[in-house]
């Protein structure tokens, strides 16, 4: 019997060939955690008595969630961490260099093939460089720095085949909220996702980060897309090299294989206070807002920047809507800069913050105020996610989020955008 993609990366990493149920023990290439989950692996690690790391050269902490620190309290921990990163050897990301996701797909560090840890949720995301990425507790991510091993029970997987080309104005965003209406937030819990059909495999590699990202949205344990040569181009620009492609058997056995025409698919939105309560655009256009955020591990890279920035050309946002934009590292604020894309982003009224989470988990940056509502490329939209319970945040793409900020109220981006 043929294997899916996870299955088979679980069967490298544990050595044994293994399928879905099975409980494996298996190596992973490389360990990640961010400030808001760092510290409490840190002392795990050392209540378990941890004297080093298992390869400290495949471990990094990222400073990116209050980033820089908005409290006292806040900046003891992150001095926890630098103390620690000086101790073990570790690799630091400080205030500054961006969200660990994007820093994590900039290492070179992770490529086709690997298994990747991150105390974060969206670790999920590097399932678009062919990699099994995921999320895990603080409590096991000490236990993986110890001994460079995890345990996992092998999930079954899902398969998405999203067939046809997305028409002009409709995004990898808009494509992962549909398919996350359609299936709902727990409909695929502990599964793995698949992400395949002509209409992935004509995306930008960024484009794909934004779909594998939000597969925990689904419940997913991962985000799984085939490598192509557009994944090895990104692998090789970042100093990645090593790396084999892992690919589905055509006998491979499925939970489900869902199949979907995407070519009339239009500009979809998550509105409050779920991810899965998903809408076509057009059902809420024209209702007010006050935020319009681009960024976040979802949509904070260059090609979402310059989708905005060539929407907002000769424009402004409108008086009446704050603008923030959080590129997702530093690498990106400067090319950026560089494109003149920030200078036009700025310039239509935007204010630029520092690379990292950004507004997105309501530590610091962009919290609104009571009855405001907040339209972002951001991947979570519960009650109070930025900061504020008495807020609403709807979630969609940078076109419909810098169309919105323009009109000040939420809007189609098909009148503004031509692709």
């Amino acid at each position: 019997m043929g294997q899916t993609i996870i299955e088979k990366i679980l069967s490298n990493k544990s050595g044994k060939k293994v399928g879905t149920g099975d409980i494996v023990v298996a190596a992973v290439d490389f360990v990640m955690g961010q400030d808001g989950t760092s510290p409490l692996a840190i002392n795990a690690y050392r209540a378990m008595e941890g004297q080093k790391l298992f390869d400290p050269s495949r471990v990094a902490l990222v400073i990116d969630h209050s980033s820089p620190s908005p409290l006292e309290g806040v900046s003891n921990l992150h001095t926890l961490m630098r103390d620690f990163s000086r101790e073990t050897g570790c690799k630091m990301y400080d205030i500054g260099d961006g969200v660990c996701h994007q820093l994590m797909l900039e290492s070179g560090n992770i490529g086709p093939g690997s298994l990747v840890v991150g105390a974060d949720s969206h670790t999920c995301t590097y399932g678009a460089l062919n990699a099994f990425s995921t999320g895990v507790g603080s409590t096991d991510l000490a236990g993986a720095l110890i001994s460079g091993k995890m345990w996992f029970k092998v999930p079954e997987t899902i398969k998405f085949v999203c067939h046809g080309t997305l028409p002009s104005g409709v995004y990898s965003k808009d494509l992962i909220l549909f398919l996350i209406g359609q299936v709902t937030a727990d409909g695929a819990t502990y599964l793995s996702a698949e992400y395949t059909g002509e209409a992935i495999g004509a995306l930008s590699i960024e484009a794909r980060f934004t779909i594998s990202n939000m597969a925990i949205e689904m419940g997913a344990k991962a985000g799984l897309m085939e490598a192509d040569e557009k994944t090895f181009d990104w692998v090789k620009r970042y100093g990645g090299s090593g790396f084999t492609a892992v690919s589905a058997d055509p006998d491979a056995v499925y939970a489900k294989v869902l199949e979907y025409d995407v070519s009339g698919l239009e500009p979809q939105l998550a509105k409050p206070h779920r991810v899965d309560n998903v809408a076509p655009l057009s059902e809420l256009a024209g209702r007010p807002i006050q935020e319009a955020v681009i960024g976040t591990c979802t949509n904070g890279r260059l090609e979402d920047l310059r989708i905005a920035a060539g929407m907002l050309k000769g424009r402004r946002v409108s008086p009446d809507v704050r603008f923030i934009i959080a590129p997702a590292s530093r690498d990106i604020y400067v090319q950026a800069m560089r494109e003149g894309v920030l200078e036009t982003l700025v310039l239509a009224g935007g204010a630029v913050v520092t690379p990292g989470c950004g507004p997105c988990v309501g530590t610091h940056n962009g919290v609104p105020s009571d009855g405001e509502t907040v339209i972002s490329t951001a991947n979570r939209n519960f009650k109070g996610r930025m900061g504020n319970r008495n807020a609403e945040i709807y979630l969609a793409s940078p076109a419909t989020v810098v169309a919105s900020a323009i009109t000040g109220q939420i809007t189609d981006p098909r009148e503004f955008v031509s692709r």
